[in-house]
């Protein structure tokens, strides 16, 4: 099976999945595994890279609102591949190429590939596409095996952390215009023994103002930028030292691409990290760079 990935955490779990050499293409964006990022790119952002936060949710919010592509998809590429599965998503119309679109590409293309789309809202439905997306490749037995470990691992960081008192957090996803974690982050929260006082479970992201941060208390903010990893997510925290330092809380700032941004099997690791930062003497600390504490006095 010749399989193309048009999603960067499906890109990661074709891999954990041990799948990654029926993988004959992947997206601009898929860079883990480091073998994935040599593979052949089908896709490319029409967004100026350089941009700062507010220029970037505005040339988004410019081109989805006049209907506009975000990215542009290779078809000539895509036939030249031969692929019999497509994986790819709608649950963000800012993460990937349009679903609509990859549907109507498939239909044009000889092979007839079949296009499956990964569509989580929460953590309990990542775990899921993990049984769904081994059984369209044909390697049900690998999901299983995959999905075992990934729930193991989650209870053993919910044992840790049971009967500990829960610091209150909020997540941070975007901070001009401010964003709010949804999907995924407040469950991954709450498994790694805090509580999220601003997100919703299993509901998008969310914008909102700094009054309403200010109003929740939260004890512990984690700045999860989308898509960024930990030094260019300390950088945009530090930009906002501003709106983050009269909230008198502990500020973290994570490599959010890796560990929170993509709704893939890394998402484990996420609940590991978080488990260490709210709960350090329970939860064993990850590998260096996945996190770092922001200290906002001087940049505010």
């Amino acid at each position: 099976m010749r399989i193309a990935s048009l999603v960067p955490s499906a890109t990661e779990l074709l891999f954990a999945l041990g799948l990654g050499d029926r993988v004959v293409a992947v997206t601009h964006e898929c860079d883990y595994p480091p073998r994935a990022a040599g593979l052949p790119h089908l896709t490319c952002s029409v967004i100026p890279e350089g941009l700062a936060p507010a220029e970037i949710d505005a040339a988004v919010r410019e081109r989805t609102q006049a209907g506009r592509a975000l990215y542009e998809l290779d078809e000539p590429l895509l036939a030249e591949l031969a692929v019999d599965l497509i994986v790819t998503q709608a649950v963000c119309e800012v993460c990937a190429v349009s679903f609509d679109d990859v549907v109507a590409a498939a239909a044009r293309l000889p092979t007839r590939p079949r296009v499956v789309s990964l569509d989580p809202s929460g953590l309990d439905d990542v775990l899921a596409d993990v049984t769904r997306l081994a059984e369209a490749a044909g390697a049900p037995e690998r999901g299983a095996t995959l999905l075992a470990d990934a729930r193991r691992r989650i209870a053993a960081v919910a044992e840790a952390v049971a009967g500990a008192p829960r610091p209150r957090v909020a997540a941070v996803e975007w901070t001009d215009p401010l964003f709010l974690g949804g999907h995924w982050v407040p469950r991954m929260i709450e498994l790694a023994g805090g509580r999220d006082v601003l997100g919703i479970a299993d509901a998008k992201s969310r914008t909102a103002d700094w009054a309403e941060v200010a109003a929740a208390a939260p004890e512990v903010v984690v700045s999860m930028p989308c898509g960024y990893a930990t030094e260019r997510a300390v950088a945009e925290t530090l930009a906002a030292a501003d709106r983050l330092a009269p909230l008198d809380a502990r500020v973290v700032a994570v490599d959010a691409s890796a560990y929170f941004s993509r709704p893939g099997p890394r998402l484990v690791d996420g609940v590991e990290l978080l488990g260490h930062v709210l709960h350090p003497d329970r939860v064993p600390a990850p590998p260096p760079g996945r996190f770092a504490d922001v200290e906002l006095a001087a940049a505010a």
